[in-house]
């Protein structure tokens, strides 16, 4: 027999009325982590969102590899302060 897709202990509508604690024991429940284990990333996902920049903010200046034909590196780099005054746009994704 195929492997059979899981399906949630819970519907959409039924998650949505959960409230907090409950949500956290299913997630323990459905996952492969522990309680302390969902503690700990939840703390470290708090602590990355306290330095993300806000929407509507300044982006931060970095430097990016520009990708040529078949997202192969070309061994140029743009540096996104150079590009101020000008149209940018920003795809975040993994060409890898």
């Amino acid at each position: 027999m195929p492997d059979e897709i899981p399906t949630s202990p819970v519907t959409l509508e039924e998650y949505a009325a959960l409230d907090m604690q409950e949500r956290r024991k299913l997630w323990v429940d459905i996952s492969d982590i522990s309680d302390d284990d969902l503690s700990a990333h939840m703390a470290e996902e708090k602590e990355r969102e306290a330095i993300v920049p806000k929407v509507g903010s300044m982006a931060p200046d970095f430097v990016a590899d520009v990708l040529g034909a078949g997202r192969k590196r070309t061994g140029e780099q743009v540096r996104l302060s150079e590009l101020r005054g000008q149209p940018v746009g920003i795809v975040f994704g993994s060409y890898t």
